[in-house]
């Protein structure tokens, strides 16, 4: 009987000593400390060719991904792009991107971020600051950054053009064209403002289009001679370069020339 009774004991206290082992584990586990996200890969480019090169046009949009390591689930991904002291032009305003992305397939462990950002068209071209922000549902939080160049979609290099011409003479304008989209048209229109007409003169205004050799290059020198009438009056005249590309964005160079006797 006392052997009986030994027993017992001992089995009851076995199952109060794993009870006490197992309550105390439960508990450890409730006190582990998870690890901070960790974010890899993070790459953004040119969004519709997906690129990585760390550049995007003005009026197209970046794309963007990560790869999302994170013990606890996400609360939340905020993006930021912002630049630092670049001056708007004319018809030009400051740009700030942010956004805090709470969508459910980012609310779990280790998402993976894909989005793309629309970039305005009338905003200043230069380097952008690339933030990415991961917070998790334990306040755990981890951001990486990088920097990104916004471009003109057409832009305008090496321009040279004469500056007074004779009338009866021609005139040369020369500069150098990077198209992204490639070339649909350059038209140049030549005007005056408040010109008098003399005896034997006639009001002069110019405009033409040139297409040809230039349509759907991505990258061309625009080289031209433009004749100016004998009877065109002498002044100042105003000078407007227009490039259009293929997807219809323009670019403008303004200057003016003097027509002499």
């Amino acid at each position: 009987m006392k052997t009986k009774m030994m027993k017992s004991s001992i089995k009851f206290l076995a199952i109060i000593a794993f009870v006490g082992i197992t309550l105390q584990s439960c508990s450890s586990d409730d006190n582990i400390d998870l690890n901070a996200p960790i974010i890899s890969g993070f790459e953004y480019g040119e969004g519709s060719e997906h690129t990585t090169d760390q550049v995007a046009y003005k009026g197209s949009d970046i794309h963007l991904e990560a790869e999302i390591m994170a013990e606890a689930v996400v609360s939340s991904i905020t993006l930021s792009i912002h630049s630092h002291d670049l001056v708007a032009g004319d018809d030009e305003v400051e740009w700030e991107f942010e956004q805090v992305f709470t969508d459910t397939n980012y609310l779990v462990i280790n998402p993976t971020f894909h989005e793309h950002v629309d970039v305005p068209t009338n905003i200043p071209a230069g380097e952008y600051h690339v933030e990415l922000l991961v917070v998790d549902e334990l306040g755990n939080s981890t951001e990486v950054d990088g920097y990104i160049q916004i471009l003109d979609v057409i832009t305008l290099s090496e321009i040279s053009i004469d500056t007074t011409v004779a009338r009866g003479d021609d005139f040369h304008a020369e500069f150098k064209i990077d198209a992204v989209n490639g070339i649909h048209s350059i038209s140049v229109d030549a005007h005056a403002h408040g010109l008098t007409v003399g005896a034997g003169e006639v009001e002069w205004d110019f405009e033409q289009e040139f297409s040809g050799s230039y349509h759907e290059q991505t990258s061309v020198e625009f080289h031209e001679h433009i004749d100016v009438p004998a009877t065109a009056p002498v002044g100042e005249y105003h000078i407007i370069f227009t490039v259009k590309d293929e997807d219809g964005n323009t670019k403008e160079y303004e200057t003016h020339i003097d027509i002499t006797a």
